[in-house]
């Protein structure tokens, strides 16, 4: 992993990027990722020092948590309510929020979890939706796990133009987008991805896998995690995105689960208002900056 510097202080750790960092107009960002204290006065002292290493080397806006970039762990639960954690989800003490806030952090975006109990519920524009694709021959199937790889490939191809214009957007080699999926293959079940293609081209997917923490509590898995829907751009896929959630409810039901979590959404972002239709809020999330400069915002 490319961090510029890791910093420790007592009981308190963090580390730095600078170099490779997500853009924002009019500012410089510096990242604070991979942090850890066990103190309110050990995080301040780490994230003051943080602060003043990121401004010596000209950032301007210094944001965290977030393990450099958007692909990797970011945010802090700042309303943890009261579900249990939920695959992939972060984690943290319930006072680090409040340590980040005591020097100087304030929010700088904020981002939901929402789930719903009623996979059946489905919104009535859908069969119109579905009409309008199937005439313009787009065509939804499950992932082949046999052809994991190349899926793969399938799907960054339409991440890469669907996220290009999210929130503090960074560009993702291929390999290493192939490398983080790789890592959850074996979580992977195939009837939960679904893959829109038109004339063989990729256009849409949403990914979603079954909740294993539940069976790590004794559970049995009754949720699925819908971590990632995405359509590439364009009037002709108007209304695709809310098809393939209303595909993958479907889908799950069948396959015998009752619930499902919409993940870690942004404020503003498409997916919360398709999934709006469906879900109520169960956790809240935020990510933090300080102005470093007289000109930061």
């Amino acid at each position: 992993m490319d961090e510029d510097r890791r910093i420790q202080i007592g009981q308190a750790e963090a580390w730095l990027w600078w170099t490779h960092v997500p853009l924002l107009a009019g500012q410089r960002l510096g990242v604070i990722g991979k942090f850890s204290a066990v103190s309110l006065e050990a995080a301040a002292e780490l994230l003051n020092h943080a602060c003043e290493e990121l401004k010596a080397q000209g950032c301007t806006l210094a944001v965290g948590p977030m393990n450099g970039n958007t692909w990797r762990n970011y945010r802090l639960v700042t309303e943890p309510g009261i579900e249990p954690p939920f695959l992939m989800e972060p984690v943290n003490p319930q006072p680090w929020p409040e340590w980040w806030r005591s020097v100087g952090f304030g929010p700088l975006a904020e981002y939901y979890s929402a789930a719903t109990e009623d996979l059946a519920a489905r919104d009535p524009r859908l069969d119109a939706v579905a009409a309008r694709m199937a005439k313009a021959g787009v065509v939804i199937r499950p992932l082949a796990p046999a052809c994991f790889e190349a899926e793969l490939d399938r799907i960054y191809d339409v991440s890469v133009v669907s996220f290009e214009l999210n929130y503090l957007y960074t560009p993702l080699p291929r390999s290493a987008f192939v490398a983080q999926y790789r890592a959850i293959m074996d979580r992977v079940k195939p009837e939960l991805v679904l893959l829109a293609e038109q004339a063989g081209r990729p256009v849409g997917y949403v990914f979603a896998l079954p909740d294993y923490t539940q069976a790590q509590r004794g559970q049995t898995i009754t949720t699925m995690i819908v971590k990632t829907l995405a359509v590439v751009p364009g009037r002709a896929f108007a209304g695709l995105g809310a098809l393939l959630l209303g595909e993958v409810h479907q889908v799950a039901q069948v396959q015998g689960f009752t619930r499902a979590i919409h993940a870690l959404m942004h404020e503003s972002n498409q997916s919360r208002n398709l999934s709006a239709h469906y879900t109520r809020t169960i956790r809240r999330y935020t990510l933090f900056s300080k102005r470093l400069t007289v000109g930061g915002v």
